[in-house]
């Protein structure tokens, strides 16, 4: 196998590899630099197919890379392809001359050229470029997959995502739809009073999140630090400031699995609002979701993995515990913490003999519930085991006032009515280091600073967090979190 994932004969391989360098000093011979220099392309391929009928007989100059070549003894032709798409050039050898001519022979598929030409249609009607002239700006030194199969290799395309995104036309498709993703995620944050900030991404205490960490080590200050797990408590801080609305996109590091759906390195969006709770960020989210949907697709309605989603707000709002009961028949809030155990075990969920109900609750809704929900639903009122940063109900203190948004059955969001009793964190967080003590690294770590901050007045505030890879999957039909991230962690090969 090369490195393109292809079946070749090394010889054929390697001859191949020396004719493209020997190339070099054809170019040079006749004072070609083969890495050229500068070039001024007028138009895009897009700009030229688009705009044919006001450009047809002008000249224009276009950059990319040749990726077909199809002589013809005295014309030929080949297609061109710049970000925007393809677009064929059609060279005659009495119009090039001899010599340019044969020089447009010793161009290889790979190549990247300018070529200034006039527009037309070909007889078969076919928009071209008429070549007048043509620059060599960087010859390619490796060949390219071959045409008729392509870049498959699913880890060869991780790895070298550089020559996936030349051969594979819908990759670049996925990331320019993240761009416009993104920036939507911005323009409608922006449009409602947020300022985007930033915080850092080494933390003395990680925290925010129940994740386990990265450690690094500082050392001018000979310490220990973290790599952000969450930007939650960062962002608090700054409500408490007085910035009473702000938001950070962000990378964010788990030291976790990898799966199709969790990359350690990824990408999320957490925006905090004074005055406002977890009702306020249901319809923010629904609404955030939906503007990046038209925004990148021109609808809301759309089709992930074959089943079709409609991202059309409101949608619906399900407590956990009516959810649970709707899927397996148990009322866990209506149990003891025994009974809750036995009827887990019923549904041949393995959990700790001190499980609680709450616990219990959880842990059936992840394992029974949340991969069926494929229509985008809000989940509410998680127990309080598992959200040590959300405000109790005031009507049953066990839950609180926290949401997950899920869609295509898993997670796409979470938010809460953020805790703003300082009292009532510390007990929290030491609840989560005594779980750290039994074992559980996952578990949160003692804050004192950020009890500090709350001891000086959080405004009642709603926060949520939204992952963007995720986003990003369920608009672009992407099945794995690695067909969105443009370099995902990849285990070195030996």
């Amino acid at each position: 196998m090369d490195e393109l994932g292809e079946t070749v004969d090394v010889a054929t391989f390697v001859d191949e590899t020396d004719q493209r360098r020997a190339k070099l000093d054809y170019w040079r011979s006749r004072g070609v630099d083969p890495f050229g220099s500068r070039f001024v392309a007028t138009h895009s391929s897009a700009d030229i197919i688009e705009g044919f009928r006001d450009l047809e007989g002008q000249q224009v100059s276009i950059a990319g890379r040749v990726m077909a070549f199809r002589g013809h003894g005295k014309a030929s032709f080949f297609d061109l392809a710049d970000l925007a798409g393809r677009i064929q050039v059609y060279a005659k050898r009495d119009v090039l001359g001899e010599e340019h001519y044969e020089m447009l022979g010793q161009v290889d598929i790979g190549d990247i050229v300018g070529v200034e030409g006039e527009v037309f249609r070909t007889r078969r009607g076919e928009i071209s470029i008429a070549l007048s002239s043509f620059r060599m700006l960087s010859k390619a030194l490796r060949s390219l997959p071959e045409k008729w199969h392509g870049l498959k290799d699913v880890d060869i395309r991780y790895r070298q995502r550089y020559v996936d995104l030349i051969v594979n036309p819908e990759v670049r498709g996925t990331f320019i739809s993240r761009t416009r993703i993104v920036s939507a995620i911005r323009t409608f944050l922006d449009s409602r009073g947020f300022l985007e900030v930033e915080t850092p991404s080494m933390h003395a205490i990680a925290g925010g999140a129940t994740a386990r960490p990265f450690i690094t080590h500082h050392n001018a200050l000979d310490m220990d630090l973290y790599l952000r797990i969450a930007t939650e408590l960062h962002l608090k801080r700054l409500i408490v400031g007085g910035l009473e609305r702000v938001y950070e996109i962000g990378r964010i590091f788990r030291n976790e699995g990898i799966s199709t759906r969790h990359n350690p390195e990824f990408t999320s969006v957490e925006l905090y609002q004074a005055y406002a709770d977890y009702h306020d960020m249901m319809e923010l989210t629904e609404n955030l979701v939906a503007y990046a949907s038209q925004a990148a697709l021109g609808t809301t309605r759309i089709t992930y993995q074959g089943s079709e989603i409609d991202l059309t707000p409101p949608w619906p709002r399900v407590t956990m515990a009516e959810a649970v009961k709707q899927r397996t028949g148990v009322d866990f809030i209506s149990i003891s913490d025994d009974e809750a155990q036995a009827a887990c075990s019923e549904m041949g969920l393995d959990m700790p003999a001190d499980a609680t109900r709450g616990a219990c609750l959880s842990e059936a809704y992840e394992e029974k519930v949340e991969a069926g929900l494929i229509q985008p639903t809000f989940i509410m009122d998680y127990p309080i085991e598992v959200s040590p940063l959300a405000k109790k109900r005031s009507d049953n203190p066990e839950l609180t006032y926290r949401f997950e948004a899920v869609c295509a059955g898993r997670e796409l969001a979470n938010a809460f009515s953020e805790l703003n009793d300082p009292i009532d964190q510390r007990e929290r967080f030491l609840a989560q280091v005594a779980q750290r003590e039994r074992g559980d690294d996952e578990a949160h770590m003692m804050d004192d600073d950020f009890i500090t901050a709350l001891e000086y007045g959080l405004p009642p505030t709603g926060g949520m967090g939204l992952g963007v890879d995720r986003l990003i999957m369920l608009l672009t039909d992407s099945a794995s979190i690695r067909d969105v991230i443009l370099f995902p962690l990849m285990r070195p090969k030996e």
